[in-house]
């Protein structure tokens, strides 16, 4: 199925007719345990619920194509997805990890990250050189990426970091959540493993908390991560694969669509009277357009923040006056979303206090821009 384009094996679920019932539509496979053939051996590849589940190994094979990497793993969430990967280091490593990143993930890095023993630089990915600066050759076991990053969208160069990464004996780890694997693959840049919180654009319905590892290649740090995720139990369920599954057939259409109005969003409100700034990479004003244009193929994604004029108190009224769009945490569901992000992460984060962070989802854009509009214009008049 190489020779098909992501769309076409996507909308298929990768075209696989379930061979008992002949149904187009990947069935749930529920049991928690299998039977051993009568040498006692397991030929199905299956033993136990935990490591093993048919429905959970099709979303997987799904990721797999997708990142055109060579092996997937889907876990409990995001959080569980990322953690594992830290889970693979040992006490006195370096972790090298941007300044803005998601913002809970930070937090764990710099709390129990560092409770285990990790050594964690927070530099400015988007400063390839600040980020050699950084490396520590034969202690730095692991650069992580965020592109574009949460919630300021700043862009950093992936191939240029993995480069100089691997030159000093560290592996690269790139969250790629809001890029997705349609805008950007970072494997095929250079990267080691990526990761995605799959309850965002992949599932993007807002209604599964999933997580997902796709790797280069078949190596030991793989198979630390297949033991840590099955003794640490960051399993995801059947129900949530097949949720999952169902969600990423209509991934191209709902990623192109969000793309493009977020587009057309950051443009209109580039020019609003009562607008400080619009964050987006798609802006040819953006810092790292230039990268953004070479790095992401087909967009620049659905998320972007504006700075709303007259700082936090504006930018909260503003969010509380909206009709369409939701007031919400989280991103990339069909559904636009709404939120003042330094309520949320509080006063130690590069967040600034008058930024909305926006979701953009598949509504139509005349009617997101005319309730934002309004919302602006009432807060702010």
């Amino acid at each position: 199925m190489s020779q098909w384009k992501p769309r076409t094996f996507l909308a298929q679920a990768l075209g696989k007719i379930d061979p008992a019932s002949r149904a187009i539509v990947p069935p749930i496979h529920v049991s928690t345990t299998y039977q051993r053939d009568d040498d006692n051996q397991y030929r199905s590849g299956n033993s136990y619920g935990r490591p093993d589940n048919e429905t959970v190994r099709e979303a997987e094979a799904i990721l797999t194509q997708l990142e055109q990497g060579a092996a997937a793993m889907a876990l409990g969430s995001g959080m569980s997805a990322a953690v594992a990967v830290f889970a693979t280091l040992s006490p006195g490593d370096h972790v090298v990890a941007p300044k803005v990143m998601y913002w809970a993930l930070r937090n764990w890095l710099a709390t129990e990250g560092v409770r285990h023993g990790l050594e964690v630089s927070f530099v400015d990915a988007t400063d390839t050189a600040a980020v050699a600066a950084a490396l520590q050759p034969g202690r730095t076991k692991l650069v992580w990426l965020e592109t574009p990053s949460n919630p300021l969208w700043e862009v950093c160069d992936i191939a240029a970091i993995a480069k100089l990464a691997h030159a000093a004996g560290a592996r690269v780890a790139v969250d790629s959540t809001c890029a997705t694997p349609l805008l950007t693959r970072p494997l095929e840049l250079g990267a080691d493993i990526v990761m995605h919180a799959a309850t965002k654009y992949l599932n993007g319905h807002s209604d599964v908390i999933a997580g997902a590892l796709i790797t280069a290649q078949l190596d030991e740090i793989w198979a630390s991560l297949q033991r840590i995720r099955a003794s640490h139990g960051m399993i995801l369920g059947p129900f949530e694969a097949f949720l999952l599954i169902r969600g990423m057939r209509t991934l191209d259409l709902r990623v192109r669509a969000a793309c493009a109005s977020a587009l057309d969003l950051a443009t209109r409100f580039s020019a609003h009277p009562h607008i400080e700034a619009v964050l987006y990479p798609g802006l040819p004003s953006h810092p790292q357009h230039a990268l953004a244009c070479a790095q992401m193929r087909g967009g620049f994604g659905g998320m972007l923040s504006i700075r709303v004029k007259g700082g936090a108190e504006r930018a909260i009224a503003t969010a509380a006056r909206v009709r369409l769009w939701k007031r919400a945490t989280s991103l990339g569901g069909v559904e636009s979303l709404i939120e003042h992000r330094g309520s949320i992460e509080g006063p130690s984060s590069p967040c600034p206090p008058d930024l909305l962070r926006l979701s953009v989802g598949v509504e139509d854009v005349d009617d997101l821009y005319a309730d934002l509009d309004a919302a602006l214009h009432g807060a702010c008049d």
